[in-house]
C-alpha cells in the first residue's frame, strides 16, 4: 500500500501519511513556533528532518493480514530518520504497545533508515473496529501509529498477485524447517561467548516471478538501478550490548544450496534476538508493496 498524503490538525499535530507510514507527532516539550508570516499551525515542520543525529524515529504500520497458521497478524516496521544514530529504547515508557503489555514483541534496537516489517503483533480476536497504538520516544519527539485491520490496509505478504512472486525460501539448517514471510516465531536460537565470533549461517533460495516477468535487457546486461536478484542483510533486533558482524550482507554462494555466513561478535551478556531480511528482485520492503521479503528473527544467548 502507497499513500501519499499530509494532513495538519488543529492542535498543531502532524498526521503523516507517506510511503505506508501514518503517525502523529509532537514536538519536545519548550519548543515555541516561529513568528513571522506563514507560520505553520504547528511548531514542527511537515516531517522531522532526515539528518545525522537529533531527529526521530516514526513506527509504520505497514498493513495487516491473514497469518498461515489462521490468526491474523499486524506487520509493523519503523524509520529512524537519523543517518548514523541508532537507538536501543527497552519496551517501556518510550517504547510501548498499546493496550496491553508495553512489551509485545517489538525490536529495542532501532537501525538506522526505514525497516520495513520487521515484527508482527498477533491482533486480539476482540479488537474489533478499536485500534492499538505503538509509541516511540527519541530525541525528545513522540511519535505514535495506530494498527487496525481497516479493509483498506489488508496486505498480503505471501504472494504478489500480479507476477505470482513469493517471498525468498529461509533455512538455519540444509535440510531445516522453513521461512518465510513476515517473522512470527523464533526460527533458531544459538549460543555464544563474549569476545567470541559466533558463526550464522542461513541458506537462502528463491523461485522469482511467475508471471509477468520482464524480458532481460539487450546483451543481457542488468540495469545499474535494478534490485539484487537475492541478497539477505543481518542487524541486531534486541539485546543489551553492541553487535558487531563482519558482513552485514553476505554472500550468497548458490553452488551449496544458497548458504551465506556471516561472524557475530557480542560485547555483553545476555539474551539477545537478531534479524535477517532475505529479499528478491522486488527490493527492501517489496518496493512499498509488502512482497515479497522475509524477515526471520533468530535468538542467542551470549554468556561471559
Amino acid at each position: 500500500m502507497l499513500t501519499c498524503a499530509v494532513r495538519w490538525v488543529a492542535t498543531g499535530t502532524a498526521t503523516l501519511a507517506a510511503a505506508g507510514v501514518l503517525v502523529s507527532a509532537q514536538a519536545p516539550s519548550g519548543l515555541a513556533p516561529q513568528a513571522g508570516v506563514g507560520q505553520l499551525p504547528s511548531p514542527l515542520p511537515l516531517s522531522n528532518a532526515i539528518r545525522e543525529r537529533g531527529s526521530s524515529v516514526t513506527p509504520a504500520y505497514e498493513g495487516w493480514y491473514h497469518d498461515r497458521d489462521g490468526s491474523v497478524r499486524f506487520l509493523v516496521g519503523y524509520f529512524n530518520r537519523n543517518t548514523k544514530q541508532e537507538f536501543d529504547i527497552p519496551a517501556g515508557p518510550d517504547n510501548r504497545i498499546e493496550p496491553g503489555a508495553p512489551d509485545q514483541g517489538q525490536p529495542t534496537h532501532f537501525s538506522a533508515g526505514r525497516q520495513w516489517g520487521v515484527f508482527t503483533v498477533k491482533v486480539p480476536p476482540n479488537l474489533g473496529t478499536n485500534k492499538m497504538t505503538w509509541t516511540i520516544v527519541t530525541n525528545g519527539f513522540t511519535n505514535t501509529v495506530s494498527l487496525h485491520t481497516r479493509a483498506e490496509w489488508i496486505v498480503e505478504p505471501y504472494e504478489d498477485a500480479a507476477q505470482k512472486n513469493t517471498p525468498p525460501v529461509l533455512r538455519f539448517q540444509p535440510d531445516g524447517p522453513s521461512f518465510t514471510g513476515p517473522p512470527a516465531v523464533v526460527a533458531a536460537r544459538y549460543m555464544a561467548a563474549v569476545g567470541v565470533p559466533l558463526a550464522l549461517t542461513a541458506w537462502v533460495t528463491d523461485e522469482g516471478a511467475k508471471v509477468n516477468v520482464p524480458p532481460p535487457a539487450p546483451g543481457g546486461h542488468t540495469p545499474s538501478n535494478a534490485a539484487p536478484a537475492l541478497a539477505i542483510a543481518w542487524s541486531k533486533f534486541r539485546g543489551p550490548g553492541a553487535v558487531t558482524f563482519d558482513a552485514v550482507k553476505p554472500p550468497i554462494d548458490r553452488a551449496h544450496g544458497g548458504q551465506a555466513t556471516t561472524m557475530a561478535a557480542f560485547d555483553t551478556p545476555g539474551e539477545y534476538v537478531l534479524r535477517v531480511e532475505a529479499t528478491d528482485a522486488s527490493g527492501v520492503g517489496g518496493g512499498g508493496f509488502q512482497c515479497c521479503w522475509t524477515n526471520a528473527h533468530v535468538g542467542v544467548t551470549v554468556h561471559n
